[in-house]
């Protein structure tokens, strides 16, 4: 069953719920914990260019912080999707559990499925770039 009075608020948590994760993943994980010098050399070592650390923090930071407020969440969803991509092709070859040596590849594919879903949904309640789509969810609703 599909309840139409929630699923604003459904789309609202999952919104934050990936907005945070993307910052935490750009800022805490990549910049705070191993420096962006350690990052550009990760990256590197994987066979991309340096500059794509840099390019990848950017777009989880401005991306993150944009979910969060809740600006343009379909499009944001769907343009940090490539950087989920490059993330289950990183970790393909470690295995299913994430906590495997070096990450596995479940959380990267789940957060793609995640991603999808929000792209789907929209914004949601509380965001501040759609009040006329969730006032449109409330007429539907009605």
């Amino acid at each position: 069953m599909f309840y139409p009075q929630t699923a604003p608020l459904a789309a609202f948590v999952l919104r934050v719920s990936l907005g945070i994760m993307y910052l935490t993943h750009g800022l805490v994980l990549k910049v705070g914990m191993y420096g962006m010098a350690g990052t550009v050399q990760f990256f590197e070592s994987i066979g991309l260019p340096g500059w794509t650390a840099w390019a990848t923090v950017i777009a989880e930071a401005v991306g993150g912080a944009l979910l969060v407020l809740g600006i343009g969440s379909r499009y944001v969803a769907l343009a940090l999707a490539p950087i989920l991509l490059g993330a289950l092709w990183v970790h393909a070859g470690n295995g299913w559990v994430f906590s495997a040596p070096n990450g596995g590849w479940e959380y990267p594919l789940y957060l793609i499925v995640l991603s999808g879903v929000q792209a789907l949904l929209g914004d949601g309640a509380y965001a501040l770039g759609s009040r006329r789509e969730t006032a449109t969810v409330k007429l539907q609703t009605a």
